[in-house]
């Protein structure tokens, strides 16, 4: 299964990409019609146009598994000896989800194992799997953000139905024995369980079993708004500068900002706090919504055309638990299929 060659990696690089949003698309229009809200509303405190969300019969593992496939067509098909997919809303508490996508996409016995970080999910599974790849442990890792926030969500909760979205966003990372080779070149990752009440789904696991749960609150997801705004632009903002420290890159090398999309003013807070122009920072979630760990994917997926080879990209994210990271990312000369 794994590859075997006589020097290890200097370098972990992105061979292929590729995101999914499903088909559904829900405007702010729609969501006038059942929440005491409006357009304007919406978009002035999160700039949240629309979202998808998935329809009857579809979930995660669907998510994953079409954002795998492109990511994977993107790359050349390779073969891929590990699959690591960050998601919130797995398919089932038990089991994981990931050996099913693994199954789906034909991947056969590889591997394969479901990452809980929230939004930062997908930093936390990029770090594994780069790190798995400079050991020689693996030799091509398949990383997925996927989530279908939608399940979990309270529909008539306007704190909370107005900013998320369902999607998947996928990467295949491999090797590269250039000495001369750009690709990940570091990452900082942090998390502070005394922080866990900030983002929940309270019920459901084994401190409050839903059979004992006395409250339809508990069920649906609960994010306290005003203190994870103020803790995601500091903790993103301090991460990022470690990470960029690290790959000894100032503020000016940056040219691109790929934030977790949770919120644009977030996104406005962290670029100014980082010193980068707002016209680097990638948005993506105009028109998909808060889509967890498939945001930073989706995002790299969705401005892939804009991107140019050798382009640095720094990657940060908060999420629930609470956790958060940042990572840099020098661009490839790569294909991506249009979202």
């Amino acid at each position: 299964m794994l590859q075997q060659t006589k020097h290890k990696p200097t370098t972990a690089v992105l061979l292929g990409i590729g995101g999914y949003v499903p088909q559904t698309i829900i405007t702010n229009q729609d969501l006038e019609y059942r929440l005491d809200t409006s357009d304007e509303w919406i978009q002035s405190r999160t700039g949240i146009r629309m979202r998808r969300q998935v329809s009857d019969g579809e979930s995660t593992s669907d998510l994953a598994i079409q954002a795998g496939r492109r990511a994977l067509d993107s790359a050349g098909n390779p073969d891929i000896d590990l699959v690591i997919l960050a998601t919130t809303t797995p398919d089932h508490p038990c089991p994981a989800t990931a050996p099913y996508v693994a199954s789906k996409l034909g991947l056969g016995d590889v591997p394969a194992y479901d990452l809980a970080a929230v939004c930062s999910g997908f930093i936390f599974a990029l770090a594994q799997a780069n790190a798995a790849v400079l050991s020689g442990q693996s030799h091509n890792v398949l990383v997925i953000g996927a989530d279908a926030f939608s399940s979990i969500i309270n529909p008539e909760d306007r704190n909370t139905a107005v900013i998320f979205g369902d999607g998947a966003g996928a990467v295949v990372i491999g090797p590269s024995y250039d000495q001369q080779s750009d690709g990940l070149s570091a990452f900082e990752l942090r998390s502070d369980g005394s922080q866990k009440d900030l983002i929940m789904v309270a019920a459901g696991g084994a401190q409050i079993p839903l059979r004992d749960s006395t409250s339809d609150s508990d069920r649906f997801f609960a994010m306290k708004g005003k203190e994870v705004f103020s803790k995601a632009v500091n903790a993103m903002s301090s991460s990022s500068r470690t990470a960029l420290e690290k790959s000894k890159w100032k503020a000016k090398d940056v040219d691109w900002l790929v934030a977790h999309q949770a919120n644009q003013r977030i996104l406005n807070c962290v670029s100014t706090a980082l010193n980068i122009p707002s016209e680097k920072a990638v948005v993506h979630l105009d028109r998909v919504g808060n889509t967890s760990a498939a945001s930073i994917p989706l995002a790299l997926a969705d401005h892939a055309s804009s991107f140019k080879e050798g382009d640095r990209i720094l990657l940060t994210a908060f999420g629930g638990g609470a956790t958060w990271g940042a990572a840099t990312l020098t661009w490839p000369n790569i294909s991506v299929a249009e979202l």
